[in-house]
């Protein structure tokens, strides 16, 4: 059995700062990458950010220069540090895990972007 422990969402304006994070534990072996995804209401899921175990790191276009994606490999840890956050990044945010076999999905936590 997997679990995920995800902190660090909330209500936030304009401009503010948030910093995700996320940790598995338990039966999971492997793990390659890890990120984060989100999905806002009536759309579907999108990426956020991802990053390898080698530190590669892929971002969706509308958060380059504003998110930074990072981890820590030995505490099988992701990391997600949201700045200039804007209306539109209003979802749930999923932490997701991957191993040579099979994704993992967190429990997602809300990040509410408002004034």
């Amino acid at each position: 059995q997997v679990q995920f422990v995800e902190s660090g969402g909330g209500l936030v304006q304009p401009g503010g700062s948030l910093r995700l994070s996320c940790t598995a534990s338990g039966s999971i072996f492997g793990i390659y990458s890890m990120g984060w995804y989100r999905q806002a209401p009536g759309k579907q899921r999108e990426l956020v950010a991802t990053i390898t175990t080698g530190g590669n790191t892929n971002y969706h276009d509308s958060v380059k220069g504003r998110f930074t994606v990072s981890r820590d490999n030995a505490k099988n840890t992701v990391y997600l540090q949201m700045n200039g956050l804007k209306p539109e990044d209003t979802a749930v945010y999923y932490c997701r895990a991957q191993t040579t076999v099979r994704v993992y999905w967190g429990q997602g936590t809300q990040v509410t972007v408002s004034s």
